[in-house]
């Protein structure tokens, strides 16, 4: 039956509405933020300053709706500290000058200072905020961010959200344990042990649920250096999303979140609602060099279905046996991409530098800031940004071309685990080395997943090898670094600068992102030694700590040093002794002695 025209036309605006929905119904969110410090004791064990919004800590948990634009007017009232941040997770596709990372796509905002960050947030899932200046985001500058998603395939099937966010925490200011972590007097660079864990910045905490009902969890590890081992006693989860990627539906009863990982999940209530069970968490201590007798590695919460009804004990467990997240599949089905167009081969060591501190490295290089920030010099340099010498020795800097494919194989022949994050980006996880096979051979394999795991942190194993591939469809200045904090201060860290060329056609600089480079004395044109006139003259740049003399140790130059300074003591004791008068019982031992050798005693 033919349509009258009234009803062709009221199906024509139907259909316009629909898809313009999206666009009328997005949102701008504006957060007016003053980052300052307050003091907290989440642990109960020790009162401490911490890093707050507007006065408040914990932070606050950000409910954003995907199609949002998101407003971030941050003002420094930290007073001796600077600061800034970044949306974990976040693509920042056109606005990679609000991605974060001091050094590489701005400057550090000086205290007193404001800086906007203005962007659309098209991508669902679970995701956290935190700070990206150096070692700053365990003392408190670190939150959740959830994107909620009117397409999420698993809406039907949840009757409610439950956020919850595991972190390490430490008693003392990071700034303070830097220092003593790199340091001669800590040569194998054994990392300070968190003195606690914590659960949505708390311990023994109750999240009230119903029986029967369905909730839809969304858990990030906004920690600083600890993995985690998340479990609900008496409960199977269902993970559904990882890292803002929808997983087909895989049931579980233990995840591992490396620090910076996110996992959602469902979980079914029970019928009977007299009894309350324990959420658990609990620290990775293979990470940890030393294990102190009175640390406690765990931390429980619980589901409480009767509030009046018993809290049990978790009970001990002999073994963690964790769900493995390489097997996930997205749910959109994204086959592997095809064969590599570049391969970025980084070969990861740990060592130490002439001044007897230990590094982290590679290629041979630590990461060092450059004096321009990167991105500022991939705008500023013309044709040249495509050549990758006008980004420093020391910033481990790879130029791909848009929409290559690039294959990132990270050999770690360091005996610790590593999680790595890519800024701007999912990859697929094509390969994962087992412990101690030491580095990736292309030869040996080519039996690849068909439909990878996809996410953007990723667990490296001890003496092991790991691949990641991902699509270069976003032109930027992007970081690749360890997201275990210690690490990253010490130089685990490497730059990806895509299509640069492209990107000086789209992207300007905002004029408040250069004034706050101007008020700390930054360069904002020019190489990475600010040098605008001849770009590939790197005279000037910030270098590493030099490498330690030939045929020095670690172990040696240590030995030397604390030789040494025995040796002054030794000499100021004795000389200090010598110049003191003899008591009467002291002459009278002298004499004994220089008469039982024939000597003459007046």
């Amino acid at each position: 039956m033919a349509l009258s025209l009234s009803n062709f036309l009221m199906a024509l605006l139907a259909l316009l509405l629909t898809r313009l929905l999206p666009i009328v119904s997005a949102e701008t969110v504006t957060f007016d933020w003053d980052i300052g410090w307050t003091r907290a004791n989440p642990d109960g064990l020790a009162e401490r300053p911490v890093i707050g919004i507007n006065g408040q800590w914990p932070l606050p948990l950000l409910n954003i709706t995907k199609g949002d634009r998101v407003i971030v007017n941050m003002n420094n009232k930290l007073g001796n500290q600077t600061t800034s941040l970044h949306f974990h997770g976040m693509f920042q596709n056109g606005t990679n000058d609000m991605d974060g990372p001091v050094g590489v796509t701005q400057c550090d905002v000086p205290a007193g200072m404001s800086f906007k960050l203005n962007f659309t947030i098209d991508q669902p899932g679970t995701y956290w905020y935190h700070s990206h200046t150096r070692g700053q985001y365990p003392d408190g500058f670190r939150g959740q961010l959830v994107v909620h998603d009117p397409e999420n395939p698993y809406r039907g099937q949840f009757d409610a959200e439950i956020p919850l966010t595991l972190s390490d925490w430490y008693h003392e200011q990071f700034p303070i344990l830097i220092e003593g972590f790199i340091n001669y007097k800590n040569p194998t660079g054994a990392e300070p042990v968190p003195n606690s864990v914590l659960m949505n910045d708390t311990q023994n905490l109750t999240v009230p649920v119903e029986a029967g009902k369905t909730y839809l969890f969304r858990l990030t590890n906004i920690g600083a250096f600890a993995g985690q081992y998340f479990w609900i006693e008496g409960h199977t989860m269902r993970i559904v999303e990882v890292d803002g990627v929808y997983t087909e539906p895989a049931e579980t009863e233990m995840i591992y979140l490396t620090a910076a990982q996110r996992y959602a999940f469902l979980v079914t209530m029970k019928d009977d609602a007299s009894t309350n069970f324990a959420m658990v968490s609990s620290m990775d201590t293979d990470l940890f060099d030393t294990l102190p007798d009175t640390l406690n590695t765990n931390v429980t919460g619980w589901l409480t279905y009767d509030n009046a009804a018993l809290k049990p004990d978790a009970a001990l467990l002999d073994a963690f046996d964790p769900f493995d997240d390489f097997t996930l599949q997205p749910q959109d089905g994204m086959e592997l991409l095809g064969d590599a167009d570049v391969t970025v081969t980084l070969d990861l060591a740990m060592d130490n530098l002439g001044d007897g501190a230990s590094y982290a490295f590679f290629n041979g290089i630590t990461y060092t800031r450059p004096v321009v920030p990167t991105l500022y010099s991939a705008l500023t340099t013309g044709e040249s940004a495509n050549n990758v010498s006008v980004y420093g020795d020391y910033t481990n800097s790879y130029v791909v071309e848009k929409d290559q494919i690039v294959d990132i194989v990270l050999n770690n022949a360091d005996s610790g685990k590593h999680p790595f994050h890519l800024h701007g980006h999912n990859f697929q996880v094509i390969y994962r080395g087992p412990d101690e096979e030491g580095s990736y051979n292309a030869a040996n394999e080519t039996n690849f997943p068909a439909v990878p795991s996809r996410r953007d942190v990723i667990m490296v194993r001890p003496l092991a090898s790991i691949v990641m591939r991902f699509k270069a469809d976003n032109p930027g200045v992007w970081l690749f670094h360890c997201h275990i904090d210690w690490h990253l201060v010490t130089g685990l860290a490497a730059t990806i600068i895509e299509a640069p060329l492209e990107l000086q056609k789209t992207l300007t600089i905002p004029e408040d992102h250069l004034e706050v480079c101007r008020e700390a004395g930054v360069a904002t044109e020019g190489n990475a030694a600010g040098n605008t006139v001849d770009v590939l003259d790197l005279k000037g740049q910030n270098e590493s700590v030099p490498p330690l003399a030939a045929g020095f140790t670690a172990r040696g130059y240590v030995a030397l040093v604390f030789s040494c300074i025995s040796a002054i003591l030794g000499m100021a004791v004795i000389a200090w002794y010598g110049a003191a008068p003899l008591s009467t019982a002291e002459l009278a031992s002298a004499k004994r002695f220089i008469a039982k050798h024939g000597g003459d005693t007046k």
